[in-house]
């Protein structure tokens, strides 16, 4: 099953991206050099990049660094951020155009669910040097006591998310990326998580509602609710555990 591609999904979220969603822990992309054995002579690709933080994580700890997205409005948030780095126009469907080779990383945050996954590995195989590696990277909520305000936050998206076309059809016969990736050249897999904490505003929240797709259109019609909802776990404490999905070809 694949979701129809919608080239300008996130075009309203990319102002606000950066304020609203939960950064990555730093600490990660070091394990991920580490792992995949990068260093100042690695290509590394972020596909779907949005406005740039896994590619800006990562430029430190490697050669080069290039940022692919559809959306131009989260390229200029990303350009704006990073301009030393290689930004280009360009979707997981249009990467047989794109003269990309030996490769030792993609990364994909949060982005490879609106891909033809398996069009997309396949492509990546040509695209990926023998020794390299996918890495999907994702955040959650771990079930601890200061994450209790998440639980609100989350009922209340949910409610307003239900109608999204996407969201459903993720619930109905959807194989998860761990399938698709067994199924795929990239078959030997590895997980790493980094958790760690930090303060949050309401006025924070609310702008993350606004850059998730299932809800950004009714974001307005609930914000009123939310920051009630939000406001007896003041100050809110986030934890999130940092994750990364490491996908490799089976060694000989």
């Amino acid at each position: 099953m694949v979701i129809p591609f919608e080239p300008h999904r996130f075009r309203d979220a990319a102002a606000e991206y950066l304020a609203g969603r939960a950064p990555y822990a730093p600490r990660l992309f070091e394990r991920i050099a580490l792992l995949c054995r990068l260093d100042q002579t690695s290509r590394v690709l972020d596909l779907g990049c949005g406005p740039g933080q896994i590619a800006r994580a990562l430029a430190p700890l490697v050669g080069h660094v290039v940022g692919v997205d559809p959306e131009r409005n989260m390229l200029d948030v990303a350009r704006a951020a990073a301009p030393q780095l290689e930004w280009i126009e360009a979707s997981s469907y249009e990467l047989a155009a794109l003269a990309l080779r030996d490769l030792a990383l993609v990364t994909m945050g949060r982005a490879f669910h609106w891909m033809d996954r398996r069009a997309t590995l396949a492509e990546l195989d040509r695209m990926i040097a023998r020794d390299g590696a996918v890495a999907l990277i994702s955040d959650d909520h771990p079930d601890v006591p200061a994450n209790a305000w998440h639980v609100a936050f989350k009922a209340i998206t949910d409610r307003f998310g239900e109608a999204d076309p996407a969201k459903a059809m993720r619930k109905a016969n959807w194989l998860t990326h761990e399938a698709v990736l067994l199924d795929s050249p990239f078959c030997e897999l590895e997980t790493i998580s980094v958790v760690c904490s930090r303060r949050v505003t309401i006025d924070s929240l609310v702008a993350r509602t606004r850059t998730m797709s299932s809800v950004r259109a009714h974001a307005a019609d609930f914000e009123a609710e939310l920051r009630e909802t939000l406001a007896p776990f003041e100050p809110i404490t986030e934890v999130t555990a940092s994750k990364a999905l490491l996908a490799r070809r089976p060694t000989a």
